[in-house]
């Protein structure tokens, strides 16, 4: 694979970011808009869209940065030892950038006002349970496709965060730079403030979790 500059591995993250939650929560405003009250279709609408572009995004700017989009996941590279831990610290910054960034411009485009701070709950242990699980998942998907199958990366995390908003309470967010940008939005992706540390203490555990089961699943065998 061609190795492509610090800069454009960072623009890469940026634009992969903005995109993704530009996705999210316009996804989510025109869900709730055209759903008439139905909560389930609602985020029937939230969620098609969302693994759809995961699987856009991973698969166009992957070959650039790797396409994390997220700092759980640059952190569980970095602790791998994939990435040095100031390009991690780098590839952070550029995800919350353009998660903010994001958010701002599906504001933009429903016409809403730029600047928000959500007010929508999302607290309680079955929220925190929700993203470790939702985290672990993620990174586990990631780095186990990568072994097995690294040409089917893109659909497997797509697949996953379409499930993972099902099958967890939280709907996923799984992310800390999604976690962040989306209080930046008083729509139906959003999260208050105050919820948001515990959400992403929740998603650093998840991503340690889920890298002590990958050491142990994918330790060499000792000879018999």
């Amino acid at each position: 694979m061609q190795a492509f500059s610090l800069d454009r591995r960072l623009a890469a993250e940026f634009i992969g970011t903005a995109i993704l939650l530009a996705t999210v929560v316009g996804s989510g405003v025109m869900a709730e808009t055209l759903s008439g009250g139905n909560v389930a279709i609602a985020l029937l609408g939230n969620t098609i869209p969302t693994g759809a572009i995961l699987y856009v995004l991973i698969t166009m700017l992957g070959p650039v940065s790797g396409a994390h989009f997220n700092p759980a996941v640059t952190l569980a590279f970095s602790l791998h030892g994939d990435i040095a831990p100031r390009h991690a610290a780098l590839y952070v910054a550029a995800q919350l950038a353009g998660g903010v960034v994001g958010v701002w411009l599906a504001h933009l485009m429903f016409d809403l006002t730029l600047l928000q701070i959500s007010t929508k709950a999302r607290f309680g242990a079955g929220q925190w349970v929700s993203e470790i699980v939702a985290t672990a998942g993620l990174v586990l998907t990631i780095f186990a496709t990568l072994r097995s199958r690294p040409e089917a990366i893109a659909q497997a995390v797509a697949l996953f965060i379409v499930a993972a908003y099902w099958f967890t309470a939280s709907t996923s967010f799984a992310n800390p730079a999604v976690t962040i940008a989306r209080a930046l939005s008083d729509t139906f992706s959003g999260i208050r403030p105050q919820d948001v540390p515990a959400f992403i203490a929740a998603q650093i555990a998840g991503c340690i979790l889920a890298l002590a089961l990958l050491r142990w699943l994918f330790a060499a065998r000792r000879p018999a």
